[in-house]
């Protein structure tokens, strides 16, 4: 008897299981082509959400540096503050988010 991931929500249950304890999903007529194909799917919506995110936060980046050149802030009051806090945020979180990216599709190769 051997532990496997559940192709619904990725948990661990025995290979032996005619359906999923965690989300009730039934087993008992995926076959090896199946399960590969769930988690295919799987892997292209995590990665897709992670593209999402990145793009969330390459606006974040990108609306925080042109606020504060485009509007002429005056340097030291609180909408300056605001637009270099939304543009370092925005650049740290794009940059963990690409590396999340990066590591999930290295995963699969």
């Amino acid at each position: 008897m051997a532990v496997i991931n559940c192709p619904g929500c990725s948990k661990k249950i025995s290979d032996k299981a005619k359906a999923c304890n965690h989300c009730n999903m039934d087993l008992s007529g995926l076959d090896a082509g199946k399960i590969a194909n769930l988690n295919r799917v799987d892997l292209i919506n995590k990665t897709q959400r992670l593209m999402n995110y990145s793009f969330i936060a390459m606006l974040l980046f990108c609306g925080g540096f042109l606020f504060m050149f485009w509007e002429s802030v005056e340097l030291g009051s609180w909408q300056h503050d605001l637009a270099i806090a939304s543009t370092m945020l925005g650049f740290v979180l794009y940059i963990i988010i690409r590396c999340m990216l990066l590591f999930t599709k290295h995963k699969t190769n």
